[in-house]
Parts: structure tokens; sequence; C-alpha cells
């Protein structure tokens, strides 16, 4: 069974681990999603401080699996203030899980709690070029919805930007 819950400060080195496992791996694939060690482990601790980060565990008081965030607002990427929503970035799982469901149990979980919230969509982006999760998205209920161009002199690249109602 697997659980999710909010992550501890003691968490961080765990969820930087598996992210830095993410990037090693999408480099590796010269997939264009995550660029090796952008996060620093600052921010990582600062969004678990903020409520923003969540662990995945096979069962209770197991290893962490899995991690992702999921935010209120994401303005940077979504500037429509008006939707109610829930946002999830930095989903990543162990590479060990990689094939077993896990991923989608956990969108599964954010859609879940997006609507306890009383929110009606769960959104979500990705590197406009990462053909494989793209079709991964798709597969998993969401509708691509549009792309976001950052041409402002940001080092971002563009996304593909998805969505899915939280209804059942």
């Amino acid at each position: 069974m697997l659980t999710v819950e909010p992550a501890s400060a003691a968490d961080a080195a765990t969820i930087l681990g598996l992210r830095h496992a993410a990037e090693d791996w999408l480099a590796a694939r010269r997939i264009d999603q995550w660029t090796p060690r952008e996060v620093p482990m600052s921010t990582v601790a600062a969004q678990i401080d903020a409520g923003e980060f969540y662990v995945a565990r096979r069962h209770l008081g197991g290893p962490i699996v899995g991690a992702l965030r999921l935010i209120w607002a994401d303005p940077s990427i979504w500037p429509d203030p008006d939707v109610l929503a829930g946002y999830v970035h930095g989903l990543v799982i162990d590479r060990s899980e990689s094939g077993t469901g896990l991923g989608t149990s956990m969108l599964e979980w954010a859609s879940q709690r997006t609507r306890q919230e009383g929110r009606a969509l769960l959104r979500l982006d990705c590197a406009e070029t990462n053909a494989d999760l793209r079709s991964y998205y798709l597969r998993q209920g969401f509708r691509y919805v549009g792309r976001r161009d950052f041409g402002d002199g940001s080092s971002w690249f563009a996304v593909a930007l998805f969505e899915k109602s939280t209804d059942r």
C-alpha cells in the first residue's frame, strides 16, 4: 500500500538524491527536462518548510520511493490567478520503481488531494521537447492545453501545459 505524507526537513537529502538520479538518467539520454544540479539543497529545504513537498513510501515507515511538490498557485508558468487548481512539480521516483505504476499512483494522490481542497483542476508542465513525458501525461488522463514560452531572456525552455479534471 502506498502512503503519501508531507515531507519533513529530514527528507530533504533523500528528495534531492532522487532528483539527482533522475537528472543523471535524463542527461545520459539527452532528454531536456531538468538541468543536472540546478536545484540546490536550500531550495528543497525551503519548499519543504513551505509545506509543498510530499514523499511516497510503499509502506508506513518504509524508505522514500518518490516525491512531488503540490502547490496552489504557479504564476511563473500558469499566470491565470482566477483558476482554482493544484500544480504538480518535481515528480520524481526512485529509478528502481520505474514501470511499477508509482508515478501514476502519485498523480492520482495529487488529484485526490487537489479535489479535497475544492479545486477542479490538476495542472503540470514539462519541457516541450520531452515527447516521452508528454505522452506519459496524456496516458494519465491529462490533456494538452498549450505552451508557455519564456522568451524574455529567461534560462527556462518552452514548456507544454497539461491539465485534468479532479472529478472522478
